[in-house]
């Protein structure tokens, strides 16, 4: 047994790599720590920190030694060459040294001081199973809207779900394909392929961490790890947003504007290829990224690139509600490729349930006709007509915006849930237009809580 003790001040670096020795004919690795949590001034941070662990390959950037992270989800692990606690990985015990990453994620101003603990056991090591992974295809219906939730946790990180328990939610939410999203680490990965079937398209991924913002790797190559440990100023990310592309998935800046220490977005957007726009229930922080994101749609007008956007979950445990909300995108297939091709082209809407379902198309004069992610391209002064039919939305408000704000604002909907609201401008009013479908506020001109969005529809030919 060894014990590693120590005391982080504040300022200290964001991860330290604590080693220690692991001798041949090990047969187990256990560790378990504990840290001081003193008293501190109203709205001072006290201390959390977080662990994790890296084999004799080391602990240089980009990972090769990994072998688990559980943050500060639990006070202690093992990994056997069979089996690891979630969120670590199974595998040798390699002869050498390994090293403890520690991340004082925030520290008290009296310092952290921390005690870990490392119990080797020494006998034959057992096998190590071969990692089955989900199929990259479900049966689906060929081309049509699939529903989908791309930000999940399970107890492979901070969540309290297991892969097969999440995945009993989603069927049950009326989702067609789910992202493993589990913090700083791929473990969960090879754990996800019976909770997969004809009905239910598995992708994985990873929810890369940093100290200046999480995002979301979406949708890459089964067993792929992202390292975290960097911040915007270090000039890695751009290196970093190549590899996750290179490895099959999505970057997905995941809500950009949530006040959490560490979460707010600091690498901008030039990497991404979708924005998580609504994260879990909505909030202010919903409100105030979805602002931001229509702010940069603008650029379209000077031909410039735009940014889909994009709703989860950030489901973890009861009472989260997976599929709240959800992404409806239009696929050719359900398919990995196929769902990423049409996040990636904003082919997408975002509902809060199942029960909400919305058609946006624009359609000019002459016939020629768009859809969301799409452009309708006519002159400048062809008069269109947009149109939005809404069902699963009852007593909701629908509000048309364009990169001049907000042209229309529609009455209640019926009861029922169910309408058709149309609205007539052109090319020149409008670059884009986009619709919500808004609850009804008791508070005057605010806007009330969000039932659904589209990307939008660009108008003219720019």
């Amino acid at each position: 047994m060894t014990t590693l003790r120590g005391t982080l001040a504040p300022g200290s670096p964001d991860y330290v790599h604590l080693p220690f020795e692991v001798p041949p004919g090990t047969r187990e690795l256990r560790v378990s720590y504990t840290y001081d949590r003193p008293s501190v001034p109203p709205g001072t941070p006290g201390n959390a920190l977080d662990i994790g662990l890296f084999d004799p390959r080391g602990t240089e950037p980009g990972g090769r030694g990994f072998r688990g992270w559980s943050g500060g989800a639990r006070s202690e692990f093992f990994v056997r060459a069979d089996e690891a606690t979630p969120g670590y990985l199974p595998g040798p015990l390699t002869p050498g040294t390994w090293y403890l990453a520690l991340g004082p994620y925030t520290v008290a101003p009296q310092g952290l001081s921390y005690e870990v603990t490392v119990t080797l056991t020494q006998g034959a090591g057992g096998g190590t199973p071969e990692a089955v992974y989900p199929p990259d295809r479900a049966r689906g219906r060929g081309r049509d809207w699939y529903r989908g939730d791309c930000h999940l946790h399970s107890w492979h990180s901070d969540g309290r779900r297991t892969p097969g328990e999440i995945a009993a939610l989603a069927r049950a939410a009326g989702l067609d394909f789910v992202n493993s999203s589990d913090h700083n680490t791929n473990a969960s990965h090879a754990h996800w392929a019976d909770a997969a079937g004809d009905d239910l398209l598995v992708l994985l991924g990873e929810e890369i961490t940093t100290r200046n913002g999480h995002v979301l790797a979406l949708g890459t190559e089964p067993g792929t790890f992202v390292d975290w440990r960097y911040r915007a100023r270090d000039g890695r990310w751009a290196r970093v947003a190549r590899d996750v592309r290179r490895a099959g998935g999505l970057v997905v800046p995941a809500h950009p504007h949530a006040d959490c220490v560490g979460c707010g977005w600091r690498f901008g957007f030039a990497e991404a290829d979708v924005v998580e726009v609504w994260n879990g229930a909505w909030t202010p922080d919903d409100e105030m990224t979805l602002a931001a994101w229509d702010a940069r749609l603008a650029a379209v007008r000077d031909g410039r690139e735009w940014l889909p956007a994009m709703g989860n979950s950030d489901a973890h445990r009861d009472p989260d509600v997976v599929g709240l909300p959800q992404t409806v995108v239009l696929a050719d297939a359900l398919t990995r490729e196929a769902v990423q091709e049409g996040l990636r082209a904003g082919r997408s809407y975002v509902a809060e349930s199942r029960q909400v379902s919305l058609a946006f198309t624009v359609t000019a004069e002459g016939g020629e006709r768009a859809g969301i992610g799409e452009r309708l391209a006519v002159g400048r002064d062809t008069p269109v007509t947009v149109r939005l039919e809404a069902s699963g939305v009852p007593r909701c408000s629908v509000r048309f915006v364009t990169d001049q704000g907000v042209l229309f604002t529609g009455g209640p909907l019926p009861v029922s849930g169910a309408g058709t609201v149309e609205w007539r401008t052109s090319p020149a009013r409008a670059a884009y237009v986009r619709a919500e479908v808004r609850h009804e506020t008791a508070v005057g001109p605010v806007p009330g809580a969000m039932a659904a969005f589209t990307n939008p529809v660009f108008l003219g030919t720019t």
